[in-house]
């Protein structure tokens, strides 16, 4: 199994925009990578969609954007257009990669293979597997979603933004945190660092313990820019 905070396994693939050497393709940006069970289906074909509307904001992010499936890189480069045609928009050049792994060879080596899920041949299939990797290669996050379910993109979002304001900030983000939202400074920040590291100032909850470890401060959201 992939382990957060390992280097992300290096790859070579075909893609609907030409073979690709995973590593080599990041360019020390961040990156998601997420896979779907097959073309041509209805889930699917909704998930893309929304991903192609969103590459503005995952461009703003600097994040590049990879999907895969089982299917082949010809089949691909049919199915976008059903994909723009579900999603009303319009591309001349579909804004993100589709990896064709028909052999199933990086769906194994990734791990995103559902048990339960076959194709018309009695193959497995990808499940809704989606990882973000960072600059520095390593994996930052994993979900796994199953066939049944499609995924919340924004949701997605809100967890890139999450992820970069903690790396440029010595902060982490609460339950059910949004951008713009009060920030909780890193426990292991000294209180003799808060005036440099937090100029906007920083401020203790109190709570029944006295111990003073929720320490909530406002980051601007501009910073993730």
């Amino acid at each position: 199994m992939l382990n957060l905070g390992q280097e992300f396994p290096d790859f070579t693939a075909d893609t609907t925009y030409g073979k690709i050497r995973f590593h080599e393709w990041l360019e020390n940006k961040w990156a998601i990578l997420f896979s779907h069970p097959a073309d041509y289906t209805p889930v699917c074909t909704s998930e893309l969609g929304r991903v192609a509307q969103l590459i503005p904001e995952f461009r703003k992010r600097d994040v590049k954007v990879l999907a895969l499936s089982c299917d082949s890189v010809a089949d691909h480069k049919r199915w976008v257009k059903d994909i723009c045609a579900y999603s009303d928009f319009e591309f001349d050049v579909f804004p993100y990669p589709i990896i064709g792994d028909e052999s199933r060879e990086i769906a194994e080596k990734l791990q995103m293979l559902d048990p339960e899920g076959k194709d018309k041949k009695g193959l497995p299939v990808t499940c809704r597997g989606l990882f973000i990797i960072g600059p520095d290669k390593k994996l930052k996050l994993s979900i796994h979603y199953p066939i049944s379910t499609g995924r919340n993109f924004s949701e997605v979002l809100r967890v890139l933004d999450a992820l970069q304001l903690s790396e440029k900030h010595q902060v982490v983000t609460p339950a059910d945190w949004n951008p713009g939202d009060t920030c909780m400074v890193v426990p292991s920040v000294k209180e003799e660092e808060l005036p440099k590291l937090f100029p906007q100032g920083v401020e203790n909850f109190p709570v029944p313990s006295g111990k003073s470890y929720i320490r909530l401060t406002k980051v601007p959201i501009t910073t993730l820019k």
